[in-house]
């Protein structure tokens, strides 16, 4: 057998340990204390899906043993630091997605719905048990009938007044809790968001704690449970169907910081208006959109180790009296990885700043509207760099033990759970629009606003002056600007799309539905202008690291106008002689970035352990 050994690589331009710093962070510390923790962890090969399902609920006590589930709680119960729970929940993608999830829904759902939508009675009674795992939960929202459509969901939760309860109740078949973590075998309790009923009179939908197990593992009295069954991934999480046949729990479950019952079952809220409200709630549990996104960045993380290892050493054809090349000499192995790089990177110091801003309990409706696309497109990302990362890596990377399929399969869902992304990029979308309309003056039929197009038109006019500038000076400054002019071209476009369709007479809402595919090409350009721009601050106070991540920045851009050019060539923002420096660009930025690209994943500091990945271990052939 071939024998390797390890070796260490010190050809990049940059000081790795440099980089390392900047992307660890605020949060370096914890980072390191997971990873050391995640490399005592041990998967063994060949586990039935029971077997799978219980290793990680012991390596979620371990995590919950030292701390991790309680980093996002409000203190006593934990360290009321959301960030950092955020941090270490994008460590653990490393390692495991299975694990990364569990967690997700025992502290990130769970127990900060408790966190969020309770009061201090619930905090006591509950969040200990859920931050040490002694009280494994469900966050039990998601209905087989209703997907991303929250505010209608037909679970029922009707007040009793002759003995002061509240009766949760599943009205048919298609309004059962659907694909829910922890159900299947190991949840004892559920958050479970139904249509609070006092009185006859609807207040819409409110969390309620409901126990669904006994400390045997039994389900309660009127409690159903199904296992949805193996998945394409994830296999290591139990998820289920639960129905409840008139359970009834004291009044005092109902979570009910944002509206509650008196003791003469008097319904109370500080924000009259319901459909505020019902958005107050959902607000409060942005965290696992976050949580999301930032993981499918580690995913990518890893794919794009794996491949790039591999890719600086294996041989392929050369010259003929120069012997092989490694596959990262080619021109078109760097255009399949580095641009991807790039992206990771842009998208990393984009969460960084999202993340930051959500710990300290800021940015409002601007902070969801970024949430939503960066989740959208980040998973979008990662579920693109894993597939190319398999393919780069040939057979190798078909291989179970290199990983790269069991993290395809493990991600694929995360574009669609913690919010659809389809439906994601029309919320932001739609806030975007919001955000025109506060903008510029003057209101058109619907409530949409337009920019004042008059600069725009002269500008349009001049395509051939624009072509021969971008040809000139095509630098972080002018990508910059062809960004931002797609963006404010495309959410422009929408406007005018709205405005002529309500005008004519077309219900609201058809109106929407009709521009749902320009609402994503203007979601789209929002966040490749916002991770661009977040990408370009990183690089601006990066020191020494300045110049490679400025470089990854540029490429994340170019890449991306690249991979528009049709519209940009379309709208005579660019013309073809501009085209043709776009494509060059791209091809001599892939070049630069790929002579540091070993170092530039060595920078990710993911421990071999946890990569776990023969060929993407620092390793050469003896």
């Amino acid at each position: 057998m071939t024998a390797l050994r390890p070796i260490r690589i010190e050809t990049s331009s940059f000081n790795v340990d440099g980089l390392r710093q900047i992307l660890d962070g605020d949060h370096a510390d914890l980072r390191r204390k997971v990873r050391s923790l995640l490399e005592t962890f041990d998967k063994p090969v060949g586990l039935t899906q029971d077997e799978y399902r219980e290793l990680v609920l012991v390596w979620a006590r371990l995590l919950a043993d030292r701390g991790i589930g309680a980093l996002g709680l409000p203190r006593p119960y934990g360290e009321d630091d959301p960030a950092a729970f955020v941090a270490a929940f994008s460590e653990l993608a490393h390692f495991d997605l299975s694990l990364m999830t569990k967690a997700g829904v025992q502290f990130g759902l769970f127990a900060a719905a408790i966190a969020r939508l309770g009061t201090g009675r619930h905090h006591r009674e509950y969040l200990p048990g859920a931050a040490s795992l002694e009280l494994p939960g469900c966050f039990a929202m998601t209905e087989t009938g209703h997907g991303s459509n929250v505010r209608d969901l037909e679970t029922t939760a009707t007040y009793r007044p002759h003995d002061d309860s509240i009766v949760v109740h599943t009205p048919h078949d298609r309004a059962r809790k659907d694909y829910i973590g922890n159900a299947a075998r190991h949840g004892r309790a559920a958050v479970v968001f139904a249509r609070l009923i006092v009185g006859g009179v609807d207040h819409g939908v409110h969390g309620i704690y409901v126990p669904i197990r006994d400390t045997e593992g039994r389900p309660l009295p009127g409690i159903r449970i199904e296992d949805d069954g193996e998945k394409e991934g994830l296999n290591g999480v139990d998820n289920g169907r639960i129905w409840f046949d008139s359970v009834r729990v004291p009044r005092a479950n109902l979570l009910d910081r944002l509206g509650s019952l008196d003791d003469r079952g008097r319904y109370h809220s500080q924000i009259e208006d319901p459909d505020r409200r019902f958005f107050t709630m959902i607000g409060t549990l942005i965290g696992g959109r976050i949580g999301v996104g930032s993981a499918a960045v580690s995913v990518a993380k890893s794919a794009l180790t794996i491949a790039i290892r591999y890719a600086n050493r294996r041989r392929q054809f050369g010259p003929e009296d120069g012997g092989e090349w490694s596959l990262m000499d080619y021109p078109l192995h760097q255009s399949r990885l580095m641009p991807r790089l790039a992206a990771t990177y842009a998208f990393h110091f984009a969460f960084e700043e999202l993340v930051a801003e959500y710990g300290r309990g800021e940015g409002g409706r601007d902070l969801e509207t970024t949430a939503a696309a960066l989740k959208a497109f980040s998973t979008w990302h990662a579920i693109d760099t894993v597939q190319a990362a398999r393919e780069a890596t040939g057979g190798q990377g078909y291989l179970t033990v290199n990983r790269l399929g069991g993290l395809r399969a493990d991600s694929d869902v995360f574009t669609t759970y913690e919010g659809d992304n389809h439906v994601l990029v029309q919320l932001a979308a739609k806030s975007l629009l919001g955000g025109l309309r506060r903008r510029v003056s003057g209101p058109i039929s619907g409530g949409v606003y337009l920019f004042h197009r008059g600069v725009r038109r002269l500008i349009e006019r001049l395509p051939i002056t624009r072509a021969r500038s971008l040809g000139r000076r095509l630098n972080p400054d002018r990508l910059a600007h062809l960004l931002r002019e797609r963006e404010a071209h495309a959410l422009d476009g929408l406007a005018r799309r709205l405005r002529s369709r309500l005008e004519a007479g077309t219900d609201p809402f058809a109106a929407f539905v009709e521009v749902q595919r320009h609402a994503l090409v203007v979601t789209r350009a929002y966040s490749d202008r916002h991770v661009f721009e977040a990408a370009m601050r990183a690089a601006d106070r990066g020191g020494e690291s300045r110049a490679v991540l400025t470089r990854l920045a540029s490429l994340f851009a170019a890449s991306r106008i690249e991979a528009d050019l049709g519209w940009f060539l379309e709208h005579r923002v660019i013309a073809q002689a501009g085209a043709n420096r776009v494509h060059q660009l791209v091809t001599r930025l892939s070049s630069e970035v790929a002579a540091d690209s070993l170092g530039l994943v060595d920078a990710f500091s993911i421990p071999d352990r946890v990569l776990a990945a023969p060929i993407g271990l620092p390793m050469e052939v003896d």
